[in-house]
C-alpha cells in the first residue's frame, strides 16, 4: 500500500519528461480499478437478480424488496398475486421481489 501512495506522490513532480505520461497512465489504472471493483460486481448483481426473477413461477415462496414473505398464486407479465399470511392477496410488480432472502425455508406455521 506504501508502494502505490509513494508511486501516487512521484506522479505529481514537475520537471520529469515523462510526467505527462505517467500521469495518463495512473488515470487510466483509477478507470480500470474502478471498473473491476465497482462496475463489474454491479453488473453481475444485476444480471443475477434478473434471472432470479424469470426463473419464478407459481407456488414460489418470495420476499419482497419491503420486507413482505409471501406465496405467488398467479404469474403475469410484468407482476404477480401473492398471497401473504391471513390469505390476503397482493399484486406487486416483478422488480419488486428482492433476491436475497427468497430460497429460505419459509415453514407456515402448524
Amino acid at each position: 500500500m506504501t508502494n502505490l501512495l509513494s508511486i501516487i506522490l512521484m506522479v505529481g513532480q514537475k520537471g520529469d519528461k515523462g510526467s505527462g505520461y505517467q500521469s495518463l497512465i495512473m488515470l487510466i489504472l483509477i478507470v480500470v480499478i474502478f471498473y473491476l471493483f465497482f462496475i463489474r460486481p454491479q453488473m453481475k448483481k444485476t444480471k443475477e437478480q434478473k434471472k432470479f426473477r424469470e426463473a419464478l413461477k407459481k407456488g414460489d415462496k418470495i420476499v419482497t424488496i419491503g420486507g413482505i414473505h409471501g406465496k405467488i398464486l398467479e404469474e403475469r407479465t410484468n407482476s404477480f398475486i401473492i398471497e401473504v399470511e391471513g390469505g390476503n392477496h397482493l399484486k406487486i410488480e416483478r422488480s419488486a421481489i428482492a433476491m436475497e432472502g427468497a430460497k429460505e425455508n419459509l415453514s407456515e406455521k402448524k
